[in-house]
């Protein structure tokens, strides 16, 4: 009766769902929350899109182009607020950023296409990596292969966020390779950059969480 009793305790043993380790759940959390914030990068570069800044005072962006113009005072003076006691303040010159979304105006050839494509690539990046931090959330809350399959397309489409924003980076500053600069790179250009990396680094991990367990 003992052994009969120890066989069906192992079976049982066996048959139950094994419980993800305290440390394993704490590096999924960890991933969906750099996840996270890379969608916020990447959102918040994309929103703003001013990428590039020459030194002639122009500012190329995803969706519009500006330029610098700048105007001459009469008798060397600018008003200034209406409600001002000094009513005028003694500059010479002012600049006006003249901002307009006709992108072909900006003397680039093709870019207009060009942006059109970039901006698709980034935001459907965007959306896949919104998809794939869904589908790792929903992956917590569910146990056995279900959970596993989720996690896994939640990676995947992390990778794929990855090559479409690199492609959309990549495509904008083959366009604009004539004005690309290190300095005249703006900080939401570098955001996408780092999106860019975490959406790799985080589908990597996921993926290499996945491997070890099975």
């Amino acid at each position: 009766m003992t052994a009969i009793g120890v066989k069906v305790y192992r079976s049982s043993l066996l048959q139950r769902k094994p419980h993800p380790h305290s440390l394993q759940a704490l590096v999924r959390s960890l991933i969906i929350l750099c996840t996270t914030l890379s969608i916020i990068l990447s959102a918040t570069a994309l929103c703003d899109g001013h990428w590039l800044q020459t030194s002639r005072g122009h500012t190329f962006g995803l969706w519009r182009f500006c330029s610098t113009e700048h105007v001459e005072s009469v008798d060397g003076m600018i008003p200034v607020e209406r409600h001002s006691p000094s009513a005028f303040v003694g500059h010479k010159a002012s600049a006006n950023l003249h901002c307009i979304t006709e992108l072909g105006q900006s003397g680039v050839e093709g870019v207009q296409v060009g942006m059109a494509c970039c901006r698709a690539l980034v935001s459907l990046a965007v959306v896949a990596a919104i998809f794939g931090l869904e589908f790792q959330v929903i992956s917590q809350a569910s146990q056995g292969q279900d959970s596993a399959c989720r996690w896994v397309q939640g990676s995947d489409l992390m990778l794929v966020a990855a090559s479409m924003s690199a492609s959309g980076v990549a495509m904008f500053v083959a366009l604009l390779q004539g004005f690309v600069s290190p300095v005249g790179l703006t900080l939401t250009f570098w955001c996408q950059i780092t999106a860019i990396f975490l959406f790799l680094l985080n589908g990597m991990a996921a993926r290499y969480i996945h491997d070890m367990n099975t």
